[in-house]
């Protein structure tokens, strides 16, 4: 799974216009067997497409329906013709980043609490897909970021066990001394998805309850520690590698340290097997530990006539026993308390990105946030020399924008 999977940048442009041509159907559940669904999914790759596969057959055999699973190339673009054309998909993965706009304009069936495990699910993730206080989705699975460390470089700069960094002195000190001619100590995405998260630990937000708080003294700290990390060598970008995302920069030995989510195993598994490193948790800033969240949920449209049966596929997909088969095929990690720690006892490599979901928030993401965090995006190419707070107040106004368009 590369980054721009996960970034804010990738939201689709015009998405309200694609949808407002759609009108939802008229209620219905439909029966629970003899039915033929379509499943949308947003694919990391084969072994993802496969396993769904498996699993929609797999539950199929066992009810008498049938599931045809559909890799999109595009999901966010092929969802929106689905619903403007008024035929979509039974089933589909949900981004995070566009749940609020849909659950807003009244395309998607809040379904989540009638589902026999609804109490299953991990609370930041019941929370991040609920909209007006009510459980929407279920939350397929989820993925936090971490700190990648890449063993042989550690052990090069004379650093041990004892010197994993805890907090932002310690990580400005592992980076620089990691920082060479030919690599760098730190590398992330220039995104909102990764720039964030020092925002946060400095103790800033984008949306204080209903207050957009982008041009806060925290979030300009938290932009003035990275702007001292560029100052002082030891932070590039993957653009400033030749690298197509942190990962790839990681892999190819031009970064010593990235910040990944746990999809980050199978693309150096599948990339650069020969890549020794090891997952920490991030470390804590000035105002303690945070990450971020990212998921998607399994979507249904409002009204479906396919309502039963789906609700019952649900059910089979987010089983604990399900969940850990999808991580064990394609790395990410199951949304339900229970399923987490059995990941987390299953997978001891990746016990840091189960353990950041006490201090994972989600990313802003409300009805018409996109365009401001893309624009966001944009401007953080200055970053090296721009100042915080002229970003921030920039940020500040396209979401205040958004937000007043949002709940006008």
């Amino acid at each position: 799974m590369r980054t721009s999977q996960w970034s804010a940048a990738a939201l689709a442009a015009g998405l309200v216009v694609t949808l407002a041509a759609c009108a939802p159907a008229d209620e219905s559940g439909g029966e629970a067997t003899g039915q033929e669904l379509t499943m949308l999914i947003g694919s990391s790759g084969d072994a993802e497409t496969n396993a769904v596969q498996a699993a929609a057959d797999a539950w199929a055999a066992e009810t008498g329906n049938s599931v045809e699973v559909i890799a999109a190339n595009d999901l966010v673009q092929q969802l929106g013709q689905g619903f403007s054309g008024n035929n979509p998909p039974d089933l589909f993965y949900m981004p995070w980043d566009q749940f609020q706009t849909y659950a807003a304009q009244g395309f998607i069936e809040p379904y989540a609490d009638d589902l026999a495990n609804a109490g299953d699910f991990l609370p930041a993730l019941r929370e991040q897909f609920s909209y007006d206080g009510q459980f929407y989705c279920a939350p397929k699975d989820f993925s936090t970021l971490g700190l990648q460390i890449n063993t042989q470089a550690w052990a090069d700069a004379g650093l041990t066990d004892a010197d994993i960094p805890t907090d932002w002195d310690q990580l400005a000190t592992v980076a620089a001394a990691l920082t060479t001619d030919d690599q760098v100590g730190l590398s992330m995405g220039r995104e909102y998805a990764r720039v964030g998260v020092f925002m946060n630990q400095a103790g800033g937000t984008l949306v204080d309850g209903e207050t957009i708080a982008a041009d806060s003294a925290e979030n300009a700290e938290g932009l003035a520690y990275l702007q001292q990390l560029i100052a002082d060598g030891s932070l590039k970008f993957p653009q400033e590698l030749e690298a197509g995302w942190g990962g790839e920069a990681f892999g190819l030995g031009k970064a010593a340290m990235v910040i990944e989510g746990p999809w980050i195993n199978g693309a150096m598994a599948n990339d650069f097997p020969d890549r020794e490193f090891i997952s920490v948790e991030l470390p804590a800033g000035p105002a303690g530990a945070s990450t971020f969240a990212f998921s998607n949920c399994w979507g249904m449209p409002v009204g479906s006539e396919t309502r039963d049966a789906t609700i019952d596929l649900i059910e089979f997909l987010t089983s604990d026993e399900q969940q850990l088969a999808f991580a064990e095929a394609f790395g990410v990690i199951p949304s339900t308390e229970s399923g987490s720690a059995a990941y987390a006892e299953q997978f001891p490599d990746n016990a840091a990105f189960v353990a950041g979901v006490a201090s994972a928030t989600s990313p802003v993401a409300f009805q018409g946030a996109a365009a401001a965090i893309a624009d966001f995006n944009t401007q953080l190419e200055q970053i090296g020399s721009a100042d915080p707070s002229s970003l921030l107040a920039t940020l500040q106004a396209n979401l205040q924008a958004a937000y007043d368009e949002a709940n006008g």
